[in-house]
């Protein structure tokens, strides 16, 4: 297959608003050892890409400067030891990326791809890798979410927050959610959230408590920070587990340590970006095997707000940043 020598890439001019997100050309990158090469139809925005253009998610070392963490698209090149991963040119994956979604071309690591599940679209398999990983290393595997255990998802419009509503259920768990209207929490429900609490005129404490019979919650996974660490703290059951994915409202905060012993608490947390090749190609076969039957048999599919062009990232970021939208949000190439 010939490629061409250029592609468009969506670059970051300058740390800023949206209107540094900019069109250019650049080469079109070759795969590398055990890397096999996308075209890209669809990637996926999320919030790590609004920080990293506001200048406080650099990118780790070696890893592409131009934004996007996950993409969709057809195989078009393989890199020495991709074969080995049961890939062929022209096979249609989602994968998830450090870097370079953002663009026609992109490159990933070949254990990080995933097939694209035969019900969705190239939008819809876009939408999956960054927030299904992140969902199930930090729900399923840190936060140990059982059967018959309850869970407290804040944001559950978000991205995340919808996909971790969809897996928690389908595993058998119950899902208690905070969202910012009355709009998005009955969304959440129809989802299937057992409860939302709507943050800007509840406690979610109180409800979480009330919800579970006094008992607390099992799991509560947390994109927030700031004053809700010490507020999470109060929603959980003995034994409860509180993972920490982001800080929206700050790393920091005045914790009373002293329910986290009597309680048997764990606190945790993760990030996905800079973890090695080798762990998130573990994340993607425990998807593979657990998780993807789920999106063959349409038992679930990822939660689509709108679409944008590729040359219309900075709008896709104007959309992300606005407190309406519901789901996740692609651009197309």
């Amino acid at each position: 297959m010939t490629l061409p020598a250029h592609m468009t890439v969506i670059e970051i001019a300058a740390p800023g608003g949206p209107e540094m997100l900019v069109p250019a050309q650049r080469p079109v990158p070759i795969a590398g050892n055990g890397e096999v090469l996308i075209k890209v139809e669809a990637a996926g925005v999320n919030r790590p890409d609004v920080i990293q253009r506001l200048g406080g998610y650099p990118p780790p070392p070696g890893a592409s400067d131009i934004p996007g963490l996950e993409v969709a698209g057809a195989i078009v090149a393989l890199g020495p030891g991709a074969q080995d991963q049961g890939w062929s040119v022209g096979d249609r994956v989602c994968a998830l990326v450090t870097g370079g979604g953002y663009a026609q071309y992109c490159p990933a690591p070949a254990v990080q791809v995933l097939p694209v599940p035969e019900p969705l679209s190239m939008v819809e398999a876009a939408a999956l890798p960054e927030t299904f990983f992140t969902v199930w290393t930090n729900v399923f595997e840190r936060g140990r979410l059982a059967e018959g255990e309850t869970l407290l998802v804040h944001g559950g419009s978000s991205g995340i927050g919808t996909t971790a509503i969809m897996l928690a259920r389908q595993f058998g768990a119950r899902v208690l959610t905070t969202a910012g209207s009355d709009e998005k929490c009955c969304f959440c429900e129809e989802l299937g959230a057992d409860r939302a609490i709507n943050y800007r005129t509840g406690d979610f404490v109180a409800a979480a408590h009330e919800a579970t019979g006094g008992k607390g919650v099992d799991v509560i996974l947390d994109m927030v920070g700031g004053d809700y660490i010490a507020r999470n703290i109060e929603c959980l059951a003995p034994d409860g587990r509180l993972v920490n994915i982001a800080f929206l409202q700050g790393p920091k905060a005045q914790v009373n340590f002293l329910p986290v012993m009597l309680k048997r608490l764990t606190l945790t947390g993760s990030t996905l970006r800079a973890r090695p090749v080798a762990q998130k190609g573990a994340i993607a076969q425990a998807l593979r095997k657990k998780v993807w039957p789920l999106l063959t048999g349409g038992a679930i599919r990822p939660v689509i707000d709108s679409t944008f062009s590729l040359e219309q990232a900075a709008s896709a970021h104007r959309r992300i940043e606005s407190p309406d939208h519901i789901g996740k949000i692609v651009l197309t190439a």
